[in-house]
């Protein structure tokens, strides 16, 4: 597949690399695993570059494989001491008379090795960093140690960062462009789908892609099928991230995506309370939002929890749920649930996708859903612009019969604060994609 969107990231890329002509740059780079951080780079590639990626091993071993790919990359002979420390201080003395840009993918992975390796970087990135021509990029997947090096003051990487910036998912129009280079004739049930499953990772939709899986139904074949990646990627992923505690967090995870999303009803499923673990996984982890109706306050305990990544949502509600299946190879079984279910759990995604695209271009101060105390009177969808007193009222039905404007109007009524607003109402269903 073809190299799409990513333009403002490029510019920053390149604007940092010329910077880095005259003094050292420190670009730090987030974003979860398959998000495309080390194909953003190699696109951005404009001089020399020397790439390490960080495995799980030891110093010794790691600093072999630096070695070797500073003769190939760079041409340079280091000597290795078996020390990150002494081969990061031979790469910071290269840079006093050669601008290059030197890579460390999964970044997070060197406070495995050694914590210690953290505080040499700090030390000498001080001490070089002004009489050197340096394009440092570092990247990493795991949100909650790249948070934990760069975002706690008491870390000795706190502040270093000349340049910081996260990684997301592809936008809808980026997506709906994807899928017409693909297949012109797509429909809206195609989209709907490859939205659930990728919700625009990069790499997702790329495996579709280059499969030729451009309907739900080959997009399914695909996913059920047994070398299916999409099948093991949620478990793989997350299992670094939680640790010991990774059984308590899928619980809560499974929970939420088979529609739990209060504390209350998470509380009363497991038999204990999992404030801290909901916060850990939107703050920590970046796994959930948290969402209020609009207009409460900030304080509100009127909480609805959901799962923020699409693949992650479709791997706890399908893949996660069925798992026995999975494990005896019994992919029809799985794939007969996912047929089952779809219909029904599309609704939601179908409502975060026009939030999503809402988002994405209309001119707004706030955006969200709305729902009273009672919980009688819903509305799916509300983009404000207070500058300009207008308002954008929507329902989402998938089934576009469904749809109500009489009931919209009445709902729109109850809100109080909606009142003296120009509202523009909207009837959204899988036909307006």
């Amino acid at each position: 597949m073809k190299f799409y969107d990513r333009e403002e990231e490029l510019n920053i890329l390149e604007k940092n690399r010329a910077m880095s002509e005259k003094r050292s740059v420190f670009t730090v780079i987030t974003g979860r695993r398959r998000i495309g951080k080390t194909s953003l780079i190699e696109r951005s590639k404009n001089g020399e570059m020397l790439y390490v990626f960080v495995p799980r091993v030891n110093e010794s071993t790691l600093c072999q494989q630096i070695v070797k790919n500073a003769m190939t990359d760079l041409g340079i002979e280091l000597t290795d001491s078996g020390k990150f420390r002494d081969i990061f201080r031979q790469l910071m003395e290269y840079g006093v008379n050669n601008n290059y840009t030197l890579v460390i993918d999964e970044f997070q992975g060197l406070e495995k090795i050694d914590s210690s390796i953290l505080s040499s970087i700090q030390e000498l990135w001080d001490r070089y960093k002004q009489k050197t021509k340096i394009n440092l990029i570092v990247c990493g997947s795991l949100h909650s140690m790249m948070i934990k090096i760069f975002e706690n003051n008491k870390e000795p990487l706190f502040g270093r960062a000349t340049s910081k910036f996260n990684i997301g998912p592809f936008g809808t129009d980026v997506m709906k462009q994807i899928l017409k280079d693909h297949c012109s004739s797509y429909s809206n049930e195609d989209l709907l789908f490859f939205y659930a499953v990728t919700g625009g990772v990069p790499k997702y939709v790329e495996l579709l892609m280059d499969a030729g899986a451009t309907s739900a139904e080959k997009m399914l074949d695909l996913i059920c099928s047994r070398d299916s990646i999409f099948l093991t990627d949620g478990r793989e992923l997350l299992i670094s991230e939680f640790g010991n505690d990774h059984a308590t967090y899928f619980s809560i995870l499974q929970m939420i995506a088979n529609g739990k999303n209060s504390l209350k009803d998470i509380n009363d499923a497991t038999g204990k309370d999992c404030g801290a673990y909901l916060e850990n996984l939107e703050k920590k982890y970046n796994l959930l939002r948290k969402s209020r109706p609009m207009f409460s306050k900030e304080n509100s305990r009127d909480v609805r929890w959901s799962i923020s990544d699409n693949y992650m949502r479709f791997y706890f509600r399908f893949i996660s749920s069925n798992i026995s299946a999975v494990e005896r190879m019994r992919f029809d079984l799985l794939r007969k649930e996912i047929d089952k279910g779809f219909a029904e759990y599309s609704g939601k995604v179908l409502e975060d996708y026009f939030i999503t695209k809402a988002g994405e271009e209309e001119r707004f101060t706030s955006i969200g859903s709305y729902w009273d105390k009672r919980g009688e009177n819903e509305i799916d969808l509300i983009v404000m612009n207070e500058r300009d007193n207008k308002a954008i009222v929507a329902e989402v039905k998938r089934n576009p019969k469904k749809l109500n404007m009489n009931e919209l109007k009445r709902k729109t009524e109850t809100v109080p604060e909606l009142k003296g607003y120009d509202i523009e109402y909207r009837l959204l269903s899988i036909e307006d994609m």
